[in-house]
């Protein structure tokens, strides 16, 4: 089992940001807005026929956070598919996964 962590910042309400470029598979993760942002996050998964939005994405308020447990139903998902956006210019989400392996 290994842990990943870190901050994703949103510089550009609007516009989708990768969490990671890499292809490592998550078990589970927990998102989580800054307490300090001004709008809405959102979070999930992104693809080139579904890009993450507003519409999208899944909704979190400053200091709200959504667990994602992949494992608990004997899978992962690659890291990479996962991206967040802002409501608001350089908000950010803070996350915490335990990857495969």
């Amino acid at each position: 089992m290994r842990v990943d962590q870190g901050i994703t910042n949103v510089p550009s309400a609007g516009t989708a940001v990768q969490l990671a470029n890499t292809t490592n598979r998550v078990k589970w993760m927990r998102f989580k807005a800054l307490a300090g942002n001004s709008g809405l996050i959102y979070v999930g998964v992104s693809t080139s026929a579904r890009p993450l939005s507003a519409s999208l994405g899944y909704e979190l308020s400053a200091g709200n956070t959504v667990d994602l447990n992949f494992g608990e139903f004997g899978g992962s998902v690659p890291v990479n598919v996962f991206h967040v956006d802002a409501a608001t210019n350089n908000d950010k989400v803070t996350w915490i996964m335990i990857l495969e392996g």
